[in-house]
């Protein structure tokens, strides 16, 4: 039995110092280590938007809607992602307006941002057409999608929405990721 054990270590050493002579030439022509840790870059970077994208011109009321947007998705604990889907989905919907009731180009009873109905359970015409509120019932539904974070965009938008054009909102994301990026820390 020791003469098994004291075999099975000397092939262990012989092993060793046979993959030091055949590795040694070649470590000795790497480039040496300075002990620094080594940095591996990961890019995590949003999915580049889909299609053609549409842009407009914000005058002050829909600049502060954008704010009011990204004040709520902070106030609830979401990335900047869910803010990027907020806008992009007021924009397709209102153009960031907050609109009341449209009389006869009203579709249905939509109010406020995101177009919400109140005969659909979203709230009061009050609390819809409240900025903070309904940015908020918007990102409660988004959290109930499984895996609306790494999902594009529409889909993300249109699964809380169910609108009658369900891609219509990827044309609005870069417009939308330009908007987070500029206000997301001011």
């Amino acid at each position: 039995m020791n003469t098994i054990i004291r075999k099975s270590m000397l092939s262990v050493a012989g092993l060793a110092f046979a993959g030091g002579v055949f590795a040694g030439p070649i470590a000795a022509h790497a480039n040496p280590v300075d002990g620094k840790p080594v940095a591996v870059a990961v890019q995590s970077a949003a999915p580049k938007p889909q299609g053609d994208q549409s842009h407009i011109t914000l005058n002050d009321e829909q600049t502060a809607n954008v704010k009011a947007i990204i004040a709520a998705t902070k106030k609830a604990g979401l990335p900047e992602r869910a803010a990027v889907i907020s806008i992009a989905t007021s924009l397709q919907e209102s153009k960031l307006e907050n609109l009341g009731h449209l009389g006869d180009a009203n579709d249905h009873d939509s109010l406020g941002l995101f177009q919400q109905r109140p005969t659909s359970g979203w709230g009061t015409p009050e609390q819809i057409t409240d900025p903070a509120y309904s940015t908020t019932a918007f990102l409660k539904g988004l959290k109930q999608v499984d895996g609306w974070q790494d999902m594009a965009l529409t889909d993300a938008a249109q699964t809380v929405q169910v609108s009658a054009y369900p891609d219509a909102y990827a044309q609005w994301e870069q417009q939308a990721t330009d908007l987070v990026a500029q206000h997301w820390n001011s």
